[in-house]
């Protein structure tokens, strides 16, 4: 596989992230969408480090950065979703109006 491939795979990955974070009512689809768009992030970081630095580790080390920290932020997410279900007892993020004054 060429560079174009990893790219082309990342930038589908990235662009079906974008349109389920965009048209998804539930927030759990939501943030299933953001880990694609973290995934095609890191799909690019791995296949430049292969590519163009081949016999380094930087972008593998930064893809497990990356991935470290999109974990960190579904735990919070998912946190967050907990704490606003038992008061609204909903998922669809319409009906999350809870900083509204």
């Amino acid at each position: 596989m060429t560079l174009a491939d990893y790219m082309t795979v990342s930038a589908l990955l990235f662009l079906i992230g974008v349109f389920g974070a965009l048209t998804r009512r539930n927030i759990i689809g939501i943030l299933m969408s953001i880990e694609l768009m973290f995934n095609a992030a890191n799909l690019n970081l791995a296949a430049f480090d292969r590519f163009l630095h081949p016999e380094g580790l930087i972008g593998q080390t930064l893809a497990i950065f990356t991935i470290t920290v999109a974990a960190a932020e579904i735990v919070v997410g998912l946190a967050l979703l907990l704490a606003i279900y038992r008061n609204t007892d909903t998922t669809y993020v319409e009906d999350f109006h809870l900083l509204k004054g």
